[in-house]
């Protein structure tokens, strides 16, 4: 039984993220939209101060071989003032395969003056929507990729007569513009992916994001921001992925938000602040269509060196 199990999700895996033998597609989760650093290393130099962030995204009734998703990063800005760094460690795990990336990050930004003056803007948090600038990040680490395909169980199969092993340096760039009102970003993390790739039988991919909001931002003594947002996800043999979304902040207190993702789901999500250093976002993923893995849900959790006043 636990074999047939294990063959269902490969299967399920390969027709429905084509990853097996053919090129590792690039999971997406929610939390982006809160990390915005892990798909676009421009964003290192934006904040005022350093942001350590852990996540951990599956599905609600998961069963041995359904994705997972766990994250583990930071970015601060260094002494210049115009540059920030960051590194990250990501594993996903869909199957029999699994993925690992572990890369750092440089950004260099030009700051063309504040925004708005909102009297609200003195708390470290808000500063960060306040400023004018224009940002530039690279990345450089490493894709390990696994892909246990003798754990199937087909010995007859010359296809999965041998486990796939391969890892590959990674290179990556991003572009931020960003004002108090208004953000757009482009990113590439993997630019080097069709030239090192080690092994015919598995093609690295190069996901391109495009990311763009809007920040409205009201009240003088309860200060809120409405944020809609979108984002565009291209990678070669994967259908192109559009992510619209609507959050609200209360004065750095709570947030709750809600967005479609053109792969048929339905994203939710509420936040909390506490202890004037964290921040704890839930995001819940609703399958509009039948799903065969159902639907997932996901925890990001992020500690701010600076203190963010209410």
């Amino acid at each position: 039984m636990k074999e047939i199990v294990k063959i269902a999700i490969f299967m399920a895996a390969y027709l429905g993220f084509p990853l097996i033998s053919k090129s590792q597609q690039t999971a997406l989760f929610s939390e982006y939209n809160y990390v915005p650093f892990w798909v676009n290393p421009a964003f290192a130099s934006v904040t005022d101060g350093t942001e350590i962030s852990i996540s951990n995204h599956g599905y609600i009734k998961a069963i041995e071989g359904s994705p997972k998703t766990y994250s583990l990063g930071f970015n601060a800005p260094l002494a210049l003032n115009n540059l920030g760094i960051g590194a990250v460690v990501r594993r996903d795990k869909i199957g029999v395969t699994n993925s690992t990336n572990a890369y750092a990050a440089l950004s260099y930004k030009i700051n063309f003056g504040a925004g708005n003056n909102r009297s609200y803007m003195r708390t470290p948090y808000w500063r960060a929507y306040n400023q004018k600038v224009f940002s530039f990040g690279m990345t450089a680490g490493f894709q390990q990729y696994e892909e246990n395909l003798l754990e199937l169980g087909l010995d007859d199969d010359p296809e999965f007569s041998e486990n796939l092993r391969a890892s590959i340096p990674v290179i990556g760039v991003g572009f931020l513009y960003n004002t108090a009102d208004f953000f757009i970003g482009l990113s590439s993390p993997n630019l080097l992916s069709s030239f090192v790739a080690e092994d015919s039988n598995i093609n690295f991919s190069n996901p391109i994001y495009g990311y763009i909001g809007y920040r409205y931002l009201f009240g003088n003594y309860s200060p809120m921001m409405l944020k809609p947002s979108f984002l565009l996800k291209y990678e070669l043999g994967a259908p192109v992925q559009i992510d619209t979304n609507l959050s609200l902040s209360f004065a750095n207190k709570f947030e709750i938000g809600a967005g479609y993702r053109s792969t048929s789901s339905i994203n939710l999500l509420a936040g909390v602040y506490a202890l004037n250093h964290l921040r704890l976002i839930y995001q819940h993923n609703v399958g509009v269509k039948n799903s065969f893995l159902g639907n997932s849900h996901g925890v990001t959790l992020t500690y701010f060196l600076n203190e963010i006043e209410h």
